[in-house]
């Protein structure tokens, strides 16, 4: 039984711009290009799924209330563009998080594949016609360990140009930014997988 296609997209440095930890609302700034991209693809029938490293949590730096509020915001706007993100999964955990609920080595923080995962659990997802794009090496792995193809983005961490660190997987596209990598994904797509 074959199931929904999904997108997988980090968050900083992919739908917003990077700023470190986003422990104000107000270093929140979102591509002018994130509403039309993501609504290209809620269009075309992929589930759409945020899933980003959040240790900011664990350290302490932000709670559970504020990243919700993030991500609030990050909902108003694009539903302004006739856009929605069908679920958000967050990784808050960090083996040296000073905070000790969430010092842990976990499956769910990027590169391991435990969110897209926990994803395909929630949402009955086809992994085998998903995407994963980010804009970090750790984005491209955890989307391979997932089992779905990954895309690296030049709008964030790689705007300089990145290798793969050694042991970690080379991305199947490297492109500018989000949109360009919904094109890629659209093209790469039978017309049978995304309804």
């Amino acid at each position: 039984m074959s199931g929904r296609p999904a997108v997988f997209l980090d968050r900083d440095g992919t739908l917003s711009e990077e700023r470190g930890f986003i422990d104000r609302l107000e270093l929140l700034e979102i591509f002018p290009w994130t509403s039309d991209a993501i609504r290209l693809l809620n269009r075309a029938g992929f589930a759409v799924v945020v899933v980003t490293n959040q240790s900011a949590v664990g350290r302490g730096i932000i709670d559970l209330a504020f990243l919700q509020s993030v991500h609030d915001v990050i909902d108003r706007h694009l539903a302004k563009g006739g856009a929605k993100v069908d679920r958000y999964y967050y990784c808050p955990h960090h083996p040296d998080a000073p905070l000790p609920e969430y010092r842990m080595v976990c499956r769910c923080r990027k590169p391991g594949p435990g969110m897209i995962e926990q994803a395909a659990a929630d949402l009955g997802l086809d992994l085998s016609q998903s995407f994963m794009v980010g804009d970090r090496p750790i984005d491209v792995a955890c989307g391979h360990a997932g089992g779905v193809r990954s895309i690296l983005v030049r709008s964030g961490h790689s705007s300089g140009g990145v290798e793969a660190p050694p042991g970690l997987s080379e991305p199947d596209a490297i492109l500018n930014n989000l949109m360009e990598a919904v094109g890629w994904i659209l093209r790469s797509s039978s017309p049978s997988s995304a309804r």
